[in-house]
């Protein structure tokens, strides 16, 4: 088979206006579409929200269980991102899809059964973290609408992969605002009760999440037999060789991301304890910090991508090179989205929450996490490089470690065990990410990031 030409550069690049044009090129439209999707996440808070803090509550739990329990899957992006990303660098172009083919494969393999079996226990595992009856019984109809599309979700996050390792990343974007266009109207459609549908409440919210998942993984697909299907997208079986890669590179990215949704679901778990209010609250701090600090995680896709590729051209320090310029964006951006937050939190909460002791008691906190915010995208950054350069096992290991050793205990101790209120939660959280940032950051000061094979 011919080579294929070169979808992205592969030499050095040492004009720092050309390196900032090649960083946004492809960082931007990463972060448009997954700002976009968080965006949506805040339209179906403001849409549930309508129903009360039992409503908002229920979702916020049930989107979190959703997240833990497909997180493994979802692994499978950082997989064939990285590798794709190798082989563009390392001139392969003809086999930059395979490891799209294994992540579709193995989402298929992976997805249909576990999603078959977590449906039917839904309603046992929302009642493990939920306290409230009228949460589970809002809640855990919600969680199994969500699971029914597990397997296009895992779909969908490889070819997401795939489309930001190869600089395609605008096919994401467009894919992602047909779904949420998709969500959108069928939440107004089914959470209320329209043009005749009957008023399903949270468990609407699910199912319009479930089939807008769908329509999504029918887009991807249509554009894979457009754009990817000269570079091996579909024409064969994966082989041995890059089924063996793709899990070793994505094994440890999905379980960092079980223990990482796992350990949000107990941090949300241990804040119902203290309070529904508080739970709201904090449901609500989540979806508009994830909303900021997307700009920073598409930023570091952008960097996995940039830090594989140098890797694949045999070129480590240009690699790291590319990990500070990137950093520095993403700072600057996400300092900007941030700002409003610090600056009026009230206002920002008001759109979400209507009870005004809940609105008074999320305030300082908010505040507290959109100042922590700039740090915060570094560290995002450094994670994400180091995902790119293959080394996932330390990665895994600092996240789950720093997680599970020093937040939940520390959430635990301050907020059911000694009742210093919600502040004193979020302190605790703001904390633990800022020492897991200093640890991604002195991983990349370090070497043996840049010696990792895939």
């Amino acid at each position: 088979m011919t080579a294929l030409p070169n979808p992205t550069p592969t030499v050095l690049v040492t004009d720092p206006g050309a390196r900032r044009r090649r960083i946004l090129k492809l960082a931007l439209p990463i972060c448009g579409g997954m700002v976009s999707q968080n965006v949506l996440n805040l339209v179906d808070t403001a849409m549930v929200s309508g129903l009360g803090d039992t409503a908002l509550a229920a979702v916020g739990l049930g989107g979190f269980l959703n997240f833990l329990l497909t997180a493994f899957i979802l692994g499978l992006a950082s997989g064939v991102q990285t590798i794709a990303a190798r082989r563009v660098g390392e001139g392969r172009h003809d086999e930059v899809a395979f490891p799209l083919n294994g992540g579709l494969l193995l989402a298929v393999v992976i997805g249909v059964p576990l999603s078959a079996v977590l449906v039917a226990l839904a309603p046992s595992i929302y009642s493990l973290v939920a306290d409230d009856p009228d949460v589970i019984a809002q809640g855990a109809p919600y969680l199994e609408a969500r699971l029914v599309a597990m397997t296009a979700m895992g779909m969908n996050f490889a070819f997401r992969g795939h489309w930001n390792a190869v600089d395609k990343s605008t096919l994401y974007m467009g894919t992602l605002f047909v779904m949420h266009a998709t969500n959108i109207a069928l939440n107004w459609v089914l959470i209320g009760g329209n043009l005749g549908a009957p008023p399903l409440g949270a468990e609407g919210a699910g199912i319009a999440s479930a089939i807008s998942t769908f329509v999504g993984t029918f887009c991807y697909f249509g554009l894979g037999f457009v754009h990817a299907r000269a570079a091996g997208f579909l024409r064969s079986l994966p082989t041995r060789e890059t089924i063996v890669t793709m899990v070793r590179v994505s094994a440890p990215v999905g379980l960092q991301q079980v223990f990482f949704a796992g350990g949000m679901t107990v941090f949300l778990s241990l804040v119902g304890r203290v309070g529904t209010s508080e739970l709201a609250a904090s449901k609500v701090i989540l979806d508009l910090m994830l909303v900021a600090i997307l700009p920073g995680l598409g930023f570091g896709l952008a960097a996995a991508s940039l830090v594989g590729q140098a890797l694949g051209r045999g070129d480590p320090d240009d690699a790291e090179r590319w990990v500070w310029d990137v950093a520095r964006l993403a700072m600057m951006v996400v300092g900007t989205i941030a700002l409003p937050a610090v600056l009026a939190p009230s206002l920002v909460l008001g759109l979400f929450l209507h009870d005004p002791e809940t609105l008074a008691m999320a305030t300082g906190p908010m505040r507290l996490v959109a100042v922590s915010l700039v740090l915060d995208a570094a560290g995002m950054v450094a994670t994400n490089a180091l995902v790119g350069a293959g080394a996932t096992r330390r990665v895994m290991l600092i996240s789950v470690l720093t997680q599970w050793t020093l937040l939940l205990p520390a959430v635990w101790l301050v907020g059911p065990t000694l009742g210093l209120g919600l502040s004193a939660i979020w302190i605790a959280q703001v904390s633990y990410r800022l020492v897991q940032t200093a640890l991604f950051v002195r991983e990349i000061r370090g070497s043996a990031w840049r010696t990792h094979r895939v």
